[in-house]
């Protein structure tokens, strides 16, 4: 099932079942089609790094954020090129922008480091990505008890490069994670489920992503999990009705 998950609203706005004898690449675009996306920011994984993808958003009237990894070899090579050459100088290059930030939290340090940077004439001359304004790279490094890991992440963007902005979609979009999938997957058992038949897993999905985005929305019950939101709304009539009404609770 693929997802469209605002961030800055905690609500799924539509998903599409990917067919068998398909992958989510061909599915992006048909998603996409059921949503206004005007003056939105859509990001995407770098599976979805595809250049119709990215006209597809743009033709929509949204911007992207667009991971950028070895499925697109020429492209991560040239990116990967422009940053090593501004490490060379110690990131001293005109244009370019950075941000450095540092979390601690649930027994783990997580440091990241965005730098964004215009795209050069060379990406944006070929035409090859819609409206490509902006290149960056994402270098995080996390702290836990007993072991380190860290990675880098290249992008692409129609966004001005601003590093602030697109530090927060970037955020955002990996917080996805705990927002929505884990929801579904711990809370609403949904790997587990044994709904298969017809479309009634489709179906089945589009209610769970429903409850989580009513029950993420609720303030009526406070200070309580999703989970424990729940199974006080089955304990309790008054607060499923607060829940569904957003009517607050004494």
């Amino acid at each position: 099932m693929l997802n469209a998950w605002s961030s800055d609203l905690q609500v799924c706005l539509g998903q599409v079942a990917v067919a068998e004898d398909s992958n989510e690449i061909t599915a992006v675009p048909q998603l996409l089609k059921l949503l206004d996306l005007t003056g939105a920011v859509v990001t995407l994984d770098a599976m979805h790094c595809q250049k119709e993808t990215a006209q597809a958003i743009c033709d929509k009237g949204a911007d992207y954020v667009l991971t950028v990894k070895g499925n697109q070899p020429k492209l991560h090579a040239e990116i990967q090129k422009i940053f090593e050459d501004a490490g060379e100088r110690d990131y001293q290059v005109p244009g370019l922008r950075q941000l450095k930030k540092t979390e601690c939290g649930h027994g783990r340090i997580e440091r990241r480091e965005y730098y964004v940077m215009p795209a050069p004439t060379s990406l944006r001359d070929k035409g090859d990505w819609a409206d490509l304004k902006t290149v960056g790279m994402v270098y995080r490094e996390r702290e836990l008890r007993n072991s380190n890991s860290h990675e880098v992440v290249f992008f692409i963007s129609s966004l001005p490069a601003s590093v602030q902005r697109l530090a927060k979609h970037l955020r955002g979009h990996w917080g996805v994670e705990n927002s929505l999938h884990w929801s579904l997957d711990v809370t609403f058992g949904e790997d587990k489920s044994r709904i298969r038949l017809g479309n009634a897993p489709e179906i089945a999905g589009a209610l769970r992503r429903l409850a989580l985005s009513i029950l993420k929305r609720d303030t009526s019950v406070k200070k309580c999990s999703i989970r424990g939101k729940r199974l006080q709304a089955g304990w309790c009539n008054d607060v499923l009705e607060g829940i569904l009404t957003g009517k607050q609770g004494d």
